[in-house]
């Protein structure tokens, strides 16, 4: 006999509806066997799909699980899949809020990760996620296999204003400066190519940025590519903002506070991510929208 599960699509770090990133939210399935939720995952066909549960860990509110399209799932927190679950979870009236912060705690696989949701005259505001102390890994040297791999020239990687490195916030992405915007928006990866250069140096996807975005308020222009995974590219990346933020702040280019990312303007889905670094600390935040609501019949 067939049972229906509810989902939700929430567009996250979005400015307008249809825009920033879409996540297909699961409500419940804490019985589904690890493969149903895998092709639950692909058959929504987004960058991840987070299904919400019961948490295990007795100092967690609620559990997540995200996945890929290719069933890979994955960990962390601060990335859109956690950020939109908790957004459609208030949005939902399934938390206890008050005007002002109030924190949640999030478990991912066996870790808890603390959140803040903002509410103001009992309207959303922001949900604010804390990452992991920014830990900084392989430096990649060979410019020219890369620019090869980005569809650039060499010249266009602008490594000597601050290198190109994997860094963590909780997940491993190599960070690769470009020189300016529209050359940013000219690459076109080879995804075996890329995927080679990140296994090589330990990184999960690629987050390439320029220092001259085109939202007012922003530092950085920015794209994300994840062949690792699956993924082509997707239009906002919480896990790899808050690495970028706190590269720029140790390099010099960003000073400590709130910096705001702009990714999506080549798929035609700007976001803004708001990340704020202060002393090694590494936090994201930003908004949802919930754009559309249905049920799985399974």
């Amino acid at each position: 006999m067939s049972r229906t599960i509810p989902f939700h699509f929430v567009d996250v770090f979005a400015v307008e509806p249809l825009t920033g990133n879409s996540l297909a939210v699961v409500d419940g399935g804490a019985e589904l066997a690890l493969e149903l939720m895998q092709n639950i995952a692909r058959e929504f066909n987004q960058s991840e799909t987070t299904f919400v549960l019961p948490a295990t860990r007795a100092n967690a509110d609620w559990r997540l699980r995200s996945f890929t399209p290719k069933g890979v799932e994955v960990f962390g927190a601060g990335g859109h899949n956690t950020l939109g679950a908790w957004w459609w979870l208030a949005a939902a009236g399934r938390l206890d809020l008050g005007d002002g912060p109030t924190w949640f705690h999030q478990q991912i696989g066996d870790l808890v990760y603390p959140l803040a949701i903002w509410q103001s005259q009992g309207r959303l505001e922001k949900i604010i996620m804390q990452q992991e102390a920014p830990l900084a890994g392989r430096q990649l040297s060979n410019l020219g296999a890369l620019a090869t791999a980005l569809g650039l020239r060499t010249e266009e990687i602008v490594a000597d204003i601050v290198p190109c490195q994997v860094v963590s916030t909780g997940a491993a992405h190599l960070l690769v400066p470009i020189r300016d915007r529209e050359a940013v928006d000219r690459i076109l990866p080879d995804a075996k190519q890329l995927f080679d250069l990140l296994d090589e140096v330990g990184g999960e996807g690629c987050y390439v940025f320029s220092l001259d975005p085109l939202q007012p308020g922003t530092t950085a222009y920015a794209r994300f590519f994840n062949p690792t995974v699956g993924i082509s590219e997707d239009p906002a990346t919480g896990t790899a903002a808050g690495p970028l933020a706190a590269h720029l702040v140790a390099h010099g280019l960003a000073p400590p506070g709130v910096i705001k990312i702009e990714q999506g303007t080549a798929l035609g889905r700007t976001s803004i991510i708001e990340v704020d670094v202060d002393a090694g600390s590494v936090s994201i935040s930003g908004r949802g929208i919930v754009v559309a609501s249905g049920a799985l019949s399974i």
